[in-house]
């Protein structure tokens, strides 16, 4: 079983879905929790997948508490319902963890997609950090994006079951972004990526509510101003504090567009079509290098630094000096530019679901061979 609940979870699952239900020896099933339900059903109809069980749980203004104890009350029935020999759940979303919780409480083991990833600030990114240690310990097996993943795992004791697959979504972007893709969204539609300069801009964390986001703001209408042939492209979270602040301080701004959230699509067209990027995702700093774009990341800390390591994204907070500093020198810095987009994604080949499967099936059976780990 396959349980998703968040566009995350989806982008990422999605092709896991695609590979694991190709595979004749394996009957797979996939069950959502819909904690996010529109962004959720978008990604899932991109990749054609409907879902065998929805626990559809999504209340508006829900809490962490909420969402947790909902999933737990729900997937109870659906696994002893369906008895899956095996859960895979992914990343650090609390879908995620109260999943992986209810399949322990049903003696069935876990598979955790995207493990080992660490920031060790248990705060920072807040819930998902200790989301995804939590997952760790409940797993029986661990499906490392890269190798500093698997020692993030050894160096608290977790050795058995770990495997370097490389991560889902590099698999996920070889069937969304297309030289020759239209726009669905009109205003994406009528850029000129010839003439302007386009930052795409993403910031949701809970840490950064409230002044950081300010600061972001504020920093973005100053690029804005500075040069003449930039233009803010801001898909805004549909969190209130988010738009209220995004709306407050870049509504009616000259070249800077707010947005609903986009389409998965149009979201990694619009980062392969991009100059660069700004963002607190941490999906983001997976996808952006994989195109050859700068990542300026607006935090103080990442659980993924093996991007900032090669060189192909920076951490840099969000105070409003250090945004406009950073972004001015890639608008200025060819040279700083270049090295950044030209650096080596560390993040996958595209066949990180074809190793998970391989996983899956030698778990079933040891006489099955391995996969061959990924490396950069």
């Amino acid at each position: 079983m396959v349980v998703c609940g968040t566009r995350p979870d989806a982008v990422k699952m999605a092709p896991l879905v695609t590979a694991l239900r190709q595979c004749s020896a394996l009957e797979t099933t996939c069950c959502v929790t819909a904690q996010h339900r529109d962004m959720l059903d978008a990604v899932l109809d991109v990749f054609s997948i409907v879902p065998d069980d929805d626990l559809d749980i999504m209340t508006h203004g829900q809490s962490l508490s909420d969402i947790t104890a909902r999933v737990l009350e729900r997937m109870q029935g659906v696994l002893a319902r369906r008895a899956p020999e095996l859960v895979l759940v992914h990343g650090d979303t609390t879908t995620g963890f109260a999943s992986a919780l209810a399949a322990f409480y049903a003696k069935i083991p876990v598979g955790h997609v995207e493990a080992g990833l660490r920031t060790h600030n248990r705060y920072s990114p807040f819930p998902e950090e200790l989301n995804r240690q939590l997952i760790g310990r409940l797993a029986a097996l661990h499906f490392c994006p890269t190798q500093k993943n698997k020692d993030e795992l050894a160096a608290e004791g977790v050795t058995s079951g770990v495997w370097v697959t490389g991560n889902t979504i590099i698999d996920a972007m070889k069937s969304t972004v297309s030289a020759d893709y239209r726009f669905e969204n009109e205003a994406l539609r009528a850029l000129d990526f010839n003439t302007q300069r386009i930052l795409l801009v993403t910031a949701h964390r809970r840490e950064n509510y409230g002044a950081p986001l300010e600061n972001l703001c504020r920093a973005l209408r100053t690029l804005t101003q500075r040069f003449g042939d930039v233009r803010v492209i801001y898909p805004v979270h549909p969190a209130p504090v988010v738009r209220g602040t995004a709306d407050s301080l870049l509504g009616g701004a000259e070249r800077v567009t707010l947005l609903q959230p986009l389409s998965l699509t149009d979201m990694h067209n619009l980062m392969a079509r991009c100059h660069f990027v700004l963002t607190d995702s941490g999906g983001l700093q997976e996808e952006a290098p994989a195109l050859g774009k700068p990542v300026l990341v607006l935090r103080r800390e990442t659980e993924r630094p093996e991007a900032v390591e090669a060189g192909t994204a920076k951490l840099i907070g969000v105070e409003e000096e250090d945004v406009v500093r950073e972004a001015t020198r890639l608008l200025t810095d060819q040279i700083a530019y270049d090295a950044m987009a030209d650096a080596v994604s560390p993040y996958g080949d595209g066949r990180a679901c074809e190793r998970i499967v391989q996983c899956v099936l030698h778990m079933a059976d040891p006489s099955a061979p391995p996969p061959e780990p990924f490396s950069t």
